[in-house]
């Protein structure tokens, strides 16, 4: 058995990371999908494509998806993150309540979002953990 550190991704590969891309483009990319979910979550009912997928589960894919972007863009900051993700879940929900666009703010919601935000900082962490785990000794 070797001593080597287990990688997924090979030297030449790791500059592909990004975490590695430049802070202005990761900001970018991450206000891009900050943006998106901004229209899909504030944007009138009518105006959003059907979809057949529970209220509760759309929101925890979105936040999911969201704070695993972030995650990727940023691995050493799980918390701030984790945090920012739900700062705009709450941001998002007092908006619903107080706009009128026939959207309603929820607690509920909420919930969904922080369990998305939940799942993907535990994959974070197994994916963390599988990356950087050591053999063991004979």
């Amino acid at each position: 058995m070797s001593d080597r550190v287990v990688t997924f991704m090979p030297r030449e590969l790791r500059m592909l990371r990004p975490d590695r891309w430049p802070a202005a483009l990761r900001f970018a990319l991450y206000g891009v999908a900050v943006a998106v979910l901004l229209y899909l979550t504030l944007a009138p009912g009518e105006a959003l494509p059907p979809t057949t997928l529970w209220d509760k589960a759309q929101h925890g894919l979105a936040w999911f998806v969201l704070a695993a972007i972030g995650l990727a863009f940023w691995p050493g900051r799980p918390g701030r993150v984790g945090a920012f993700t739900l700062f705009v879940g709450g941001l998002i929900e007092v908006l619903q309540s107080i706009l009128p666009f026939g959207r309603d703010g929820d607690v509920r919601d909420l919930l969904g979002d922080s369990v998305g935000i939940a799942a993907a900082l535990l994959v974070w962490l197994a994916i963390r953990w599988l990356a950087f785990r050591r053999p063991l000794p004979a």
